[in-house]
C-alpha cells in the first residue's frame, strides 16, 4: 500500500510537495524525503504531530527520545513507527515541525491511499514553487535598543515604555536594595 501525501506551507502560497511512500516506510523515511525535497539540511530535531481534522495536534512522533513527560499527549519516536501505524484514512492530518526553534511547520494532508502497490524508495510526485527558509535568524538588535512599545488600543490603557510614561510617577521606594 502507498500513501501519497501532500505538504503546503502557510509561509509561502506558492510552495507545495506532494510525496508518494509505502505505508510500511517509517515517519523517519517521510521525515528525510520531505527534507530532501525542499533542499533542507538534515539534523535538526524535527517533528510531525497527528492531527485531528481541524488541525488540532494529538499524538507527537520526533526524531529522538527526549525522555520528557508528554503530559496528556504520546510521544514515538520516528525510527520505531511505520506510517501504518498511524494513517488508516484519506485526509488524515499532520504537522510537520521543521524549524523547532521558531515553531515553523509544514501542513501534511494524506491525499491518496494506493492499495496493492509497494516502493522501495520515497518519490517526489509533485514540486511546486520555493521551499520557505529552512531556518529563520531573529534579528534582536531592536530589543536591545529598548525599541518602545505603544499600545494603540482604543480603551486608553498605557504601558511602561509608551511615550507618555513618565518616571518621576514611579515609586520607588518599595525596591530598596538591603545590603547582605
Amino acid at each position: 500500500m502507498l500513501f501519497k501525501f501532500v505538504f503546503f506551507s502557510d509561509e509561502s502560497e506558492e510552495f507545495l510537495r506532494e510525496i508518494t511512500i509505502d505505508a510500511d516506510a517509517t515517519f523517519l523515511d517521510l521525515n528525510k524525503a520531505i527534507l530532501k525535497a525542499c533542499g533542507y539540511e538534515d539534523g535538526l530535531m524535527t517533528s510531525f504531530f497527528i492531527c485531528d481534522d481541524g488541525w488540532e495536534q494529538k499524538d507527537q512522533i520526533t526524531r529522538e527520545d527526549m525522555d520528557i513527560d508528554p503530559g496528556d499527549k504520546d510521544i514515538y519516536v520516528m525510527e520505531k513507527v511505520t506510517l501504518r501505524d498511524f494513517i488508516s484514512d484519506e485526509d488524515q492530518k499532520l504537522v510537520f515541525v521543521f524549524d523547532p526553534f521558531n515553531d515553523r511547520i509544514f501542513y501534511v494532508k494524506v491525499t491518496e491511499i494506493i492499495p496493492g502497490k509497494n516502493l522501495k524508495k520515497p518519490v517526489v510526485s509533485r514540486k511546486e514553487g520555493k521551499a520557505p527558509q529552512q531556518l529563520v535568524v531573529i534579528d534582536d538588535s531592536d530589543i536591545t535598543k529598548g525599541t518602545a512599545i505603544v499600545d494603540d488600543s482604543e480603551d486608553g490603557d498605557e504601558y511602561f515604555g509608551s511615550d507618555s510614561f513618565n518616571d518621576d510617577e514611579l515609586d520607588l521606594e518599595g525596591f530598596e536594595i538591603q545590603e547582605y
